[in-house]
């Protein structure tokens, strides 16, 4: 079988980059043939007014990043914990309703889901952690012309995409939402933008 690779960008402040990755992560669980790469992206960034530094030399200014890093350290030291780790951390800003940029709150979801949160904090604290953060969404925006989060990313082709709906517990659901994602942004390349005018069903 041939695996459907493909990168999905995320920022935790983002309620639109939930429902996707929640889609993503219930499709995984559930055995979906994909291969994802989970890319961070810094809507603080995205926002820095031109003239300003970029967040990057002041983590501590944005909300987003400390979240961000701890999720990175997850993705590359503790792989096998990583998908527990991200629902959990976009559980605590969405329903919840916690600050991301607390450190007591992320430590708490991080030893939760089983992961040492003492070697978490401990890497973050050399740089490493900001430093693969800015390149992911450096390279993102560079190569792919990425401005928001979620964005799907196959080959040469990038696509925001705005999904409504939580998976809600449904994994079938979850893999036919994802896969109809990629079906459009593969296989129907001459579409630039199909957008409902209101939210009425």
């Amino acid at each position: 079988m041939v695996m459907t690779a493909f990168t999905v960008t995320w920022d935790y402040r983002c309620p639109f980059a939930r429902n996707a990755h929640e889609h993503v992560i219930e499709g995984l669980r559930d055995g979906a043939d994909w291969d994802v790469r989970f890319v961070p992206f810094s809507l603080g960034q995205v926002h820095v007014p031109e003239g300003e530094p970029d967040v990057w030399v002041r983590p501590e200014s944005d909300s987003g990043l400390l979240a961000l890093q701890a999720a990175v350290v997850v993705r590359d030291r503790f792989p096998d914990r990583f998908l527990d780790v991200h629902w959990a951390l976009f559980a605590l800003r969405h329903d919840e309703g916690r600050h991301i940029r607390d450190e007591a709150e992320v430590r708490r979801v991080v030893s939760a889901q089983g992961v040492d949160d003492d070697a978490v904090f401990a890497e973050i604290a050399t740089g490493g952690p900001l430093a693969t953060v800015r390149d992911e969404h450096t390279a993102a925006a560079d190569d792919h012309d990425v401005w928001g989060v979620p964005t799907f990313v196959v080959g040469d082709r990038a696509v925001f995409v705005r999904l409504m709906e939580r998976p809600r517990g449904d994994a079938a659901v979850a893999r036919r939402t994802i896969d109809r994602v990629l079906d459009l942004l593969t296989g129907f390349p001459g579409l630039n933008e199909f957008k409902h005018t209101s939210l009425k069903r």
